[in-house]
């Protein structure tokens, strides 16, 4: 490529400059056209402005662009890429300093090689995340990037001129323009980072929450009793117990159950808190409501309306009995699902551990209900439902006959059993 340069950009020379392993590159190619790209060998992908693979390594290649703002949203832009767009140009157009700098394509890793106009390297080592000019304005994606930034990296603060900015364009209305699929797709990849909660606070700091999901918004400020809560607010408690998700490396259908699991505790009515007598079921309706509207796949639905649902009886299942232990374990479809009932049990264990002064406590449910479930699993369906109908029973009473055999076998399984603690 004589003709023109070849640039690595953006999260590449970010994390290779911290230390941090480099698992993509993009790259930005300055004096080029299209016809040259295709000439090379080339594959042409980008829809909305040129964007091409390498015919070896597939790695992205785009031309070098400037944007300019025609519309509300995300979408609203014109894009011009053309050979006489500068490296300088295009990384004007980024979201923040520490993802606007330029290496040369064969860069061996010294940082005074780096095109780096906007003072990327400087707020590196200073830990802060900054906006690169004020066309960050026009992209409302850009507010979930930075939270999701804050997510990433625990000791970065942001900038307050950006956090500024921030709060002006929920003000001027442009988060409400956002489409759902692209929230989620930012809202998740917040919830696979190492402290999550930090999304969420700057979210709900520049205005964002209250837009994007009031249900979790009005969490904050809702108190919960002390003894069982000794952090008190319902908001501080539902970051923990994200936090407590990523700390045991959970899946996202978990985190994202660990998210909604008690959005109904901001629906309590004031004059019965602290006590939220309830709040499951509310819990379960305003989870399905955040799953339809921003398009949440189902198996993070399923897992957030089962986890909301049932994380009480769970947390208290050590006083039930074997009729209500499968009664639970049916309620959580755990006979015909149990890989998906041992991440209901494991965001259930973030649920209690996410407590101030609780992080480090047991959580014998867990096991104690594995157990139970393999005991109610060890029974032979199809042996029972035979000799049922041997004797002449059909449809309900066969499925009743099955359920008595399981309730027996728990109860042999509890007998065995020493006495567990009261659960919470």
């Amino acid at each position: 490529m004589s003709e023109f340069q070849v640039y690595m950009v953006g999260g590449a020379v970010r994390d290779r400059l911290l230390g941090r392993p480099v698992h993509d590159h993009d790259w930005v190619v300055v004096g080029a056209t299209p016809e040259q790209m295709t000439g090379r060998g080339f594959v042409a992908v980008g829809r909305d402005f040129p964007v091409f693979l390498h015919p070896d390594t597939h790695e992205e290649y785009a031309l070098a662009r400037t944007e300019r703002k025609s519309g509300p949203g995300y979408r609203g832009f014109v894009v011009q890429a053309a050979p006489d767009v500068t490296l300088e140009q295009d990384l004007a157009r980024r979201d923040l300093t520490i993802n606007a700098m330029a290496a040369p394509a064969h860069w061996d890793g010294d940082s005074a090689a780096i095109t780096d106009p906007y003072g990327g390297q400087a707020d590196l080592q200073s830990r802060v995340l900054r906006h690169v000019t004020d066309a960050f304005r026009e992209d409302p994606v850009r507010i979930l990037r930075v939270a999701r930034f804050a997510a990433r990296f625990a000791d970065f603060s942001v900038a307050p001129e950006t956090l500024d900015l921030m709060r002006a364009m929920v003000a001027d209305g442009e988060v409400d323009a956002l489409v759902p699929e692209r929230v989620w797709q930012e809202l998740s990849r917040g919830l696979m980072e190492p402290s999550p909660s930090r999304m969420f606070e700057l979210l709900r700091a520049c205005g964002a929450l209250a837009v994007l999901l009031p249900e979790l918004d009005r969490l904050w400020g809702v108190p919960q009793r002390a003894e069982y809560h000794p952090e008190v607010d319902t908001g501080v408690h539902a970051m923990m117990v994200l936090d407590m998700a990523a700390r045991l490396q959970a899946p996202l259908t978990v985190r994202y159950a660990c998210l909604v699991h008690d959005l109904g505790k901001g629906t309590t009515p004031a004059d019965v808190l602290p006590r939220h007598i309830g709040h499951e079921q509310r819990s379960a309706q305003l989870a399905r409501q955040v799953g339809e509207r921003l398009r949440v796949p189902t198996d993070c639905r399923e897992l957030g309306d089962v986890v909301a649902r049932e994380h009480g009886n769970i947390h208290r299942s050590s006083e039930l009995g074997s009729a209500a232990l499968v009664r639970l374990l049916e309620r959580c479809d755990a006979l015909r699902k149990p890989g998906r009932f041992d991440n209901v049990l494991l965001a259930c264990e973030c649920d209690a551990r996410g407590r101030l002064g609780l992080e480090q406590s047991a959580y014998p449910q867990r096991q104690r209900l594995g157990q139970a479930l393999a005991a109610a699993l060890s029974v032979s369906t199809a042996e029972v439902a035979a000799q049922a109908a041997a004797q002449g029973r059909q449809g309900k009473a066969i499925g009743d006959a099955v359920q008595a055999a399981r309730t027996r076998a728990v109860s042999d399984w509890l007998a065995l059993q020493p006495a567990a603690p009261a659960g919470h």
